[in-house]
């Protein structure tokens, strides 16, 4: 499954919106991964003073070893998933990770109930 940014920082931050039953999901699931889009909208985040992590943002990596969480990077079918899907969400990282989600055939885990105008798998237990 694919992470959205959010459900990684609630993750490493054990933020109670992240539910205990999604949290073992997670856990138990065979491979998660992360889209490098995520640590670029972090750091961007971080930069302009809207997120603060209590971490450095070199340690992410080193996290997401820890919670065995792999990162993926933007291919070319990424991009071309990217150019043809219709705005219903109007953020660019949110939309990179849900044309890497349809691109990969990858379920989708968020909070985010926009994406469910996708034609993707979105997984979230609150």
């Amino acid at each position: 499954m694919l992470i959205d940014t959010h459900i990684f920082l609630w993750s490493i931050q054990n933020n109670p919106r992240l539910s205990s039953a999604m949290g073992k999901r997670l856990e138990a699931a065979d491979h998660v991964y992360l889209s490098v889009v995520s640590l670029w909208e972090i750091a961007i985040k971080l930069q302009i003073g809207k997120l603060s992590l209590g971490y450095e943002f070199s340690e992410l990596y080193g996290l997401l070893e820890q919670v065995d969480i792999h990162l993926i990077g933007v291919e070319a079918s990424d991009v071309n998933e990217y150019i043809g899907l219709p705005l219903h969400h109007r953020d660019p990282f949110d939309r990179m990770i849900v044309a890497q989600s349809i691109a990969r055939s990858l379920p989708l885990v968020s909070a985010d109930s926009v994406f469910d105008y996708y034609p993707i798998v979105r997984i979230w237990d609150s």
